[in-house]
């Protein structure tokens, strides 16, 4: 049976990624360096195998990413809320360090990566998150059988897709990277499965070339 395309990538650089600030569900826009990274990421994809349908969260820091790729290809981009990022309540705003000083114990749950933990205030455990980005990724795929796709996410929709297609646990410890405007590349067969093709390719942000000062 026909599998389903992913190109999976993270938002472009925000000033709270730099200040290692979390986001959360906070709507952080890109910085220049984002959107450098964009126009980038944009022009590199231009060039490559089409793309059917493009789908992000409705967060201006990956919404504006995916702009400039719809802008560029030309397919159809769709907000799509279930992809934002994994909400964490009182800690978005603040620094590891602020919350490790605020709250010790709850830090401690985050770092240890306590699956049913939620942070205070309203945010998700890893068992909710997981589920919600699973969930609304399989029904895009299943949506577009045979088709090229690309979800423009966050640095944990990121680690769940890759658990998800490595068949790591939510506590494995992550050795892997998530980088601004890195791409991504997943397989959605029809059972359900997902399976790595290719991950963190960042030569397209090395690329003078891709510039629009340089076109």
């Amino acid at each position: 049976m026909e599998s389903t395309r992913i190109l999976a990538i993270r938002h472009g650089e925000t000033a709270w990624n730099v200040d290692t600030r979390i986001q959360g569900h906070l709507d952080i826009p890109l910085n220049d360096a984002g959107r450098l990274q964009a126009r980038r990421l944009a022009r590199a994809l231009a060039g490559r195998d089409a793309i059917d349908a493009i789908y992000s969260s409705d967060l201006s820091r990956a919404l504006q990413t995916a702009q400039a790729v719809a802008d560029a290809t030309g397919a159809p981009l769709v907000a799509t809320p279930a992809l934002r990022e994994r909400c964490f309540g009182v800690f978005e705003g603040r620094t590891f360090a602020e919350i490790r000083a605020a709250w010790p114990e709850e830090a401690e749950r985050w770092r240890v990566r306590d699956p049913d933990w939620a942070p205070p205030g309203g945010g998700e455990s890893l068992l909710r998150f997981k589920e919600r980005i699973t969930n609304t990724a399989c029904g895009l795929a299943a949506e577009n059988i045979g088709k090229h796709i690309a979800l423009f996410v966050h640095g944990g929709v990121l680690d769940i897709l890759y658990r998800a297609a490595t068949g790591l646990g939510l506590q494995d410890a992550r050795t892997w990277q998530l980088g601004n405007a890195a791409i991504n590349r997943l397989l959605w067969a029809p059972e359900g499965a997902f399976s790595l093709v290719g991950w963190a390719d960042t030569t397209h942000l090395e690329d003078a070339s891709l510039d629009e000062s340089a076109a």
